[in-house]
């Protein structure tokens, strides 16, 4: 747990401006997909919604997107000590800048107040549910839309303010249960917070674990570039909230409670979110994924795969057919193929890796671009099709293993993780990114593709695998695309060696 007050120096923008922030990559949401969702904007505070998202807001009211806006407390308690204005009074001022701020943002369309109390939104965890359920069946009935095209906006879960931290909570959990897609926008977080803040171990036993972790996890995030009519609607939205923004009066008490060097954050050109993709309901079944799902012998319900079913259901998809994902007849598949390679910073690698290889249609375009090359895979079946594809190349082996627990000896310049990254659990994931920040040389060139859309009987889909590896790696950006059904990526390992015990204890 985060300990700060609203007046402390925090980080300032200047360092969030030359840390990476302005780095990260777009939000993967076009105008056309925004259109074609609803949101549910859900804020603790009067302010909230400006600061973290205004700009977001102004961009789906112009896109004409289905919105709905809940906001739980009146925000009374923001000057406790107040010796002009009582927290009735306050509660009634702030709510009527909720509304200016409404106006400039999304043209005064209806909002509802909650009327919870002011800190304590956590005895209200339950009231707060319901009226995000209700909210999203009324918003699915006059749009038609199903839970997946349905968006919660809301505070990031560890953003550091109790309210803030619950209601994200509840957010994240209604939408994992519900199937809706989620997004989080931070606000005290860039207070605390720095660019430099240490991986966690995620280490339960580990005091600073969770705190590590959330001090990290901007890494993962993603940007939604702002224009200028955008930035001009957030700032005039801003300006409504004038209890926040200017003193109460001249005396202690009624201070300021955003300071200009803590609104710095939220003038920058863009907003910034974690992004969850909706998750498909077990039954719905996208091209990329395995064909089929096996009932649970007990007749519960059934449990995400991992990779230790990666060999039983590959071998079985391999059986039936020899290519079953097309990748040797697909114009999508020869696409992404170009583009993996034309990705490559270097033409030619001393020593590569592919995780995954499949049929081997990949590594046969590879292999010649490196000194030697090793192809892995968990499907016997699928391997032995691979190993047939590479044998007119000497420098070119393939090798059965399940990844994280097996991995081959040896270092590498170039690892390869295409298309296999969702089919582990969120843990196995995180040991995959421990085996290659191990394996991968000085200045060597790790490189990530995945299908985009959910994933079924996984856990991860592929923009949760990308947020991962950037998140827990920290490397620089060796270049990112992303089209609506893949996201290609390279990230490049540091020029020098990390002291081992050093990374240890940061992670």
């Amino acid at each position: 747990m985060v300990s700060f007050t609203h007046d402390d120096p925090g980080t300032s923008e200047a360092v969030w401006a030359t840390g990476g922030a302005a780095e990260l990559p777009e939000l993967p949401l076009d105008h056309g997909e925004l259109a074609g969702r609803a949101f549910i904007v859900l804020a603790a505070h009067p302010d909230d919604e400006t600061l973290g998202a205004g700009g977001l807001l102004a961009r789906l009211h112009a896109v004409g997107a289905a919105v709905r806006v809940l906001l739980c407390t009146a925000g009374e308690a923001s000057h406790p000590g107040s010796p002009t204005t009582t927290p009735e009074q306050l509660a009634a001022v702030r709510l009527q800048e909720f509304g200016g701020a409404m106006t400039q943002l999304l043209g005064g369309r209806e909002w509802q107040c909650l009327g919870l109390p002011d800190g304590k939104l956590a005895e209200h965890r339950e009231q707060i549910r319901a009226a995000v359920h209700e909210a999203v069946s009324e918003v699915s009935t006059a749009c038609g839309a199903a839970a997946g095209d349905v968006v919660l906006v809301a505070p990031y879960r560890s953003d550091g303010h109790t309210d803030h931290d619950v209601l994200g909570s509840v957010a994240a959990d209604f939408s994992a249960a519900e199937g809706c897609a989620l997004l989080e926008y931070p606000i005290w977080y860039w207070l605390w917070a720095a660019p430099d803040a240490p991986v966690s171990t995620g280490d339960p036993a580990d005091p600073a674990s969770s705190a590590g972790s959330a001090a990290a996890a901007w890494r993962g995030w993603f940007r939604l570039p702002l224009t200028s009519a955008e930035q001009q609607a957030k700032a005039a939205a801003m300006a409504a909230h004038r209890s926040q923004v200017q003193p109460l009066s001249g005396l202690p008490g009624d201070e300021v409670l955003l300071p200009a060097a803590f609104l710095a954050h939220f003038e920058r050109p863009w907003e910034t979110f974690a992004w969850y993709p909706a998750s498909a309901p077990f039954g719905h079944v996208p091209s990329r994924v395995v064909p089929s799902r096996d009932a649970p012998s007990d007749g519960g319900s059934p449990h995400p795969y991992a990779a230790h079913d990666a060999e039983r259901l590959f071998d079985a998809v391999h059986a039936r057919e020899e290519d079953p994902w097309q990748y040797t007849s697909s114009w999508y598949e020869h696409r992404k193929r170009a583009l993996t390679l034309a990705a490559l910073p270097a033409s030619s690698y001393a020593a590569g890796l592919e995780i995954g290889c499949s049929i081997g249609t990949l590594s046969v375009e590879l292999a010649p671009r490196c000194g030697s090359f090793l192809a892995v895979d968990a499907s016997s079946t699928a391997l032995d099709h691979a190993a047939r594809r590479l044998a007119h190349l000497p420098a070119a082996q393939t090798r059965h293993l399940t990844v994280p627990d097996e991995w081959p000896d040896g270092s590498f310049d170039l690892i390869v993780v295409s298309e296999v990254g969702y089919y582990l659990s969120p843990a196995e994931l995180g040991a995959l990114l421990n085996r290659i920040q191990d394996a991968l040389r000085p200045g060597g060139t790790l490189v990530l593709c995945h299908w985009r859309h959910p994933v079924s009987g996984w856990e991860l889909d592929g923009d949760s695998v990308h947020a991962a590896a950037r998140r827990q790696l920290g490397w620089a950006g060796g270049g990112i695309y992303r089209e609506r059904d893949f996201v290609l990526e390279v990230l490049l390992a540091p020029d020098t060696v990390p002291d081992r015990g050093a990374r240890e204890r940061g992670r």
